[in-house]
């Protein structure tokens, strides 16, 4: 784990994080609700935790946010194609069973 060093009082503050806050709504929205809400979370406590000069807590949330709004992308992805394979194969043995599927 690498360890990040923050400059004491009197220097300059690291760069501010990305907060994700754009990509989790979008994501919440589109994809995966359960799985985007903590994304929107954690980006919504970036900025709060820069200001606060909590530096470390900024960066982490960061991440965190990052890795909820991936998994919701991801998860909501593999929901779309599962569906779309379903839908397709009950339509096909459906047809099939029905007698109306002449190849």
């Amino acid at each position: 784990m690498e360890q990040v060093m923050y400059p004491q009082s009197g220097g300059t503050p690291p760069v501010r994080p990305k907060n994700y806050l754009v990509e989790s709504i979008l994501v919440t929205i589109f994809c995966c609700l359960p799985f985007g809400i903590p994304g929107i979370v954690f980006a919504s406590q970036v900025n709060s935790k820069y200001d606060a000069g909590d530096y470390a807590g900024a960066e982490k949330a960061s991440k965190e946010a990052k890795t909820w709004t991936l998994v919701s992308f991801i998860i909501g992805i593999a929901a779309v194609i599962i569906w779309i394979i379903i839908a397709f194969t009950t339509t096909f043995f459906s047809a099939m069973f029905h007698h109306n599927f002449h190849p």
